[in-house]
């Protein structure tokens, strides 16, 4: 309950302050629900549920600044921490336009923040660093993100790891479906052995296309799958060693504000 309490809180549930229709700034949040947290192929919480939210912030000028958090179990069954279940993301930066080209960018830095306790110095810390840059076109986006953090998501002396993703979004006609395709590549640095690709497809459902009572709310599904080494990829807590970067099918459903 505490967690979920966390969460709420920070997806702005609780308090969202109004702004002018004139205003150049404006607020968001988010809060959902997945099957399984999968993040650039790896699941998150061990194959388990998750709850998310986040709150977001944005200025006419394209300045942004947000913060997302989500429960997660692999800091504690893959990482080793003592203690420890939630990721709280924090990001900033600017987005924009290139004149009528159609043509979108977006440059920023992203922190991913694991509180818990590691007992041991010994155990690596989870928390992470990226700059990051992006290129949009209709409905295709390319990014690279770049570790400036020692760690990498765990992995010790891996300053200059990196992930490439090329991702699609496509509206299916009026139909309030959206088909999504994703590949991505992530190097790490001094940890080769880690380095894997991913991809995923997926197709989402605007449930405020039937009924303006369930506007912002969406459902989607999506199977993904890597060529992570399983033997490094595996959870050793869980029986058999699940394997974290393994083909899977999970089920969502997120209400915007």
């Amino acid at each position: 309950m505490k967690k979920l309490s966390c969460l709420l809180v920070l997806s702005g549930l609780i308090s969202i302050p109004a702004f002018a229709a004139d205003s150049p700034h404006s607020l968001s949040a988010n809060v959902g629900m997945t099957s399984n947290y999968v993040f650039r192929g790896i699941s998150q919480s061990s194959g388990d549920p998750a709850i998310q939210g986040g709150l977001d912030y944005s200025h006419s000028s394209g300045v942004y600044l947000g913060a997302w958090g989500s429960n997660v179990s692999w800091i504690k069954d893959f990482q080793g921490y003592q203690n420890g279940s939630l990721e709280v993301d924090l990001y900033g930066g600017y987005r924009n336009a290139i004149g009528d080209t159609g043509v979108s960018y977006d440059v920023g830095v992203i922190g991913y923040v694991y509180p818990g306790n590691r007992g041991t110095p010994a155990v690596t810390s989870a928390d992470t660093t990226e700059v990051y840059a992006s290129l949009g076109w209709k409905w295709f986006n390319l990014k690279y993100s770049y570790a400036t953090s020692s760690g990498t998501f765990g992995f010790a002396n891996a300053r200059g790891s990196n992930y490439l993703d090329l991702s699609a979004s496509v509206p299916i006609g009026e139909t309030g479906l959206t088909a999504g395709a994703h590949w991505g590549a992530f190097n790490f640095k001094n940890n080769g052995g880690q380095d894997y690709d991913d991809w995923k497809v997926s197709l989402a459902y605007d449930l405020g296309q039937s009924s303006p009572v369930m506007s912002g709310m969406t459902v989607g599904i999506a199977y993904s799958d890597t060529n992570a080494n399983s033997a490094v990829w595996s959870n050793p807590v869980l029986l058999g060693g699940a394997d974290l970067g393994k083909s899977t099918t999970s089920v969502w459903v997120s209400k915007s504000f």
